[in-house]
């Protein structure tokens, strides 16, 4: 499995702010207003931004020989858990963008300017679940195994030894 690339999740941020902003604008226009983005949210992606780094940093003290064992099914679940956090954190800093995109031009009014504030705080939240995907999957990377050049460039698996130097040559 590849990491997720920064340059993936800022194309996602920008397509979902500019999908959102269609969304939101197209809504407004028909009188349909969003309402504020409540508090819990941030509340809720900070906490799960702590559940996958708290999952990460586990399999991180194992690769660093400081945690005796680690389930490697729960190693490949973290690793899932970090990839679909740091989509999801683009994905939803990308709406929340949009919402503040589409209030940018009424921050006169202070219920606009209040809802702004609102999206822009869940927006760096979501961005800050996105990084922790991204640091977490670096923390469930392998080192790269030791190869030998007259190997091929293949390493050598766990159980094979050196040839045995001839004692009659």
């Amino acid at each position: 499995m590849q990491r997720t690339k920064v340059t993936t999740l800022l194309l996602v941020t920008v397509a979902t702010t500019l999908l959102g902003w269609l969304v939101v604008v197209g809504l407004e226009r028909r009188a349909t207003y969003l309402p504020a983005v409540p508090w819990i949210v941030d509340v809720a992606l900070v906490g799960l931004a702590a559940a996958v780094f708290w999952a990460g940093w586990a399999v991180r003290s194992y690769l660093k020989g400081r945690r005796p064992s680690l389930d490697p099914l729960r190693a490949a679940r973290t690793l899932v858990l970090a990839k679909a956090a740091a989509l999801t954190g683009s994905l939803l800093a990308g709406w929340y963008l949009a919402q503040v995109v589409a209030v940018l031009g009424d921050l006169a009014i202070e219920a606009r300017r209040d809802r702004a504030i609102a999206a822009g705080i869940a927006a760096a939240c979501a961005l800050v679940l996105a990084v922790v995907g991204l640091v977490v999957e670096k923390f469930c990377q392998l080192p790269p195994e030791d190869t030998e050049p007259g190997n091929g460039g293949r390493s050598r698996a766990p159980g094979d030894h050196e040839p045995e130097a001839d004692a009659a040559g």
